[in-house]
């Protein structure tokens, strides 16, 4: 029996929903990256990093490709980019109608 279209959606965003493969998805937009540099710029132990690529790689949002010892990821396609630029512009509409509230918070504490 297959699985729902929502229950994969969200077992998609499940897998989303680490911060070191939110940070090493956004390292990738720039292009493919060897793990070392991945590890560099991500502060985690080398074996929690490759536990972390293995999933996105399982999920299909990154691919990795062997240049002797060498192992590069790259996103396996653009539009895993612009899914975390969607994301952030969402996030920065969200924080900014928070911030709205919280202004008008403290200005109604202010007059009373």
């Amino acid at each position: 029996m297959p699985v729902p279209l929502h229950q994969a959606k969200a077992e998609f965003f499940r897998t989303l929903g680490h911060p070191v493969r939110i940070r090493a998805l956004e390292l990738l937009q720039d292009g493919p990256r060897p793990v070392r540099e991945l590890l560099a710029a991500i502060d985690v132990e080398a074996s929690n990093l490759s536990q972390q690529l293995a999933v996105l790689r399982r999920a299909g949002l990154v691919t990795a490709t062997r240049d002797g010892a060498t192992v590069v990821y790259a996103l396996s396609t653009p539009d895993v980019a612009e899914l975390l630029r969607a994301a952030r512009r969402i996030l920065g509409d969200v924080l900014a109608e928070q911030g709205v509230l919280l202004a008008e918070l403290r200005a109604e504490d202010r007059s009373t």
